[in-house]
């Protein structure tokens, strides 16, 4: 037993010298290990022990704090240095920022906001002609109140009525049989609402069909069938299966007519899909 805690004594005299060799000595290993034949730990040593590596620990925590403290100040004084190296570039980038932001809130408050309220004041006598099916008043004005929604679209593109006077007059332009026209209108269009975004691209597909552009007219139509619009998208897939179909394309025709049939079932169009289904399968 004697000869456990020697060795023991041994390697604690060793760990503790070359660890703390560099510290306060305040309180020495001395003053821990000369108190008797260190044959047993006492509790008076233990103590010692404990209050030595707490001081130690204390030590190193201000130590790293001092560190830490000294590296903030480097880099403080590494960005003053260069602040006052940069100080007229600075200067300048901020002042240009400045004016980009006051120039962008007075377009927005001085420009944009006047010809938004011009726009809304004049969509309102053509959605009246489109309500009433008056297409061609709707897209070329009544020359007195309504300007007509290519002449919105196109004095006031930047504003939220005039984005949606290019859905509007594309929607006419297919109903007048102008379908270059419809689909020049309907390809510019885009709005964050899915509903009428998806109703735009389906009325391109149609109108694509109607130029005999069916590649184009596929993919506009499964565009929207992946979607999952339960309205409109099992629409799209249908009309994407009779395309695929005048394609000459009886797979892929089959497969979107399978597709209403397992994504949309409750759909007006899986109500008869079956049909397409079984004639294509019987033709294989």
């Amino acid at each position: 037993m004697a000869g456990i805690y020697s060795s023991l004594h041994t390697k604690i005299c060793r760990f503790f010298l070359s660890y703390f060799q560099n510290t306060d000595k305040s309180i020495t290993f001395a003053d821990i290990f000369t108190m008797g034949d260190f044959k047993l730990p006492t509790l008076e040593l233990i103590i010692k022990l404990r209050t030595y590596t707490r001081h130690i620990m204390a030590k190193g925590k201000k130590q790293a704090e001092v560190d830490e403290m000294a590296n903030v100040e480097q880099a403080l004084t590494t960005s003053e240095k260069f602040i006052e190296k940069n100080q007229k570039p600075i200067l300048y980038t901020v002042l240009v920022i400045v004016l980009v932001v006051l120039g962008v809130l007075a377009f927005r408050n001085f420009y944009i906001e006047p010809k938004n309220t011009e726009a809304n004041n004049a969509i309102y006598p053509a959605q009246y002609y489109f309500q009433a099916d008056s297409f061609r008043l709707a897209l070329e004005g009544d020359k007195m109140d309504c300007i007509g929604f290519e002449a919105i679209a196109d004095q006031y593109g930047i504003t939220k009525a005039g984005k949606l006077a290019k859905y509007y007059a594309g929607v006419c332009n297919y109903k007048l049989g102008n379908y270059e026209a419809a689909i020049d209108y309907l390809k510019s269009f885009k709005s964050k609402d899915q509903n009428v975004s998806l109703a735009a691209e389906q009325l391109l597909g149609d109108a694509y069909v109607a130029t005999d552009n069916l590649d184009a007219a596929v993919k506009c139509f499964m565009n929207v069938g992946k979607k999952g619009n339960n309205i409109i998208s099992p629409m799209s897939l249908k009309k994407a299966g009779a395309a695929y179909e005048t394609l000459g394309d009886k797979a892929n025709a089959l497969a979107a007519y399978k597709e209403i049939k397992q994504s949309y079932p409750q759909s007006q169009e899986a109500i008869d899909i079956d049909k397409y289904i079984a004639r294509l399968e019987q033709s294989k």
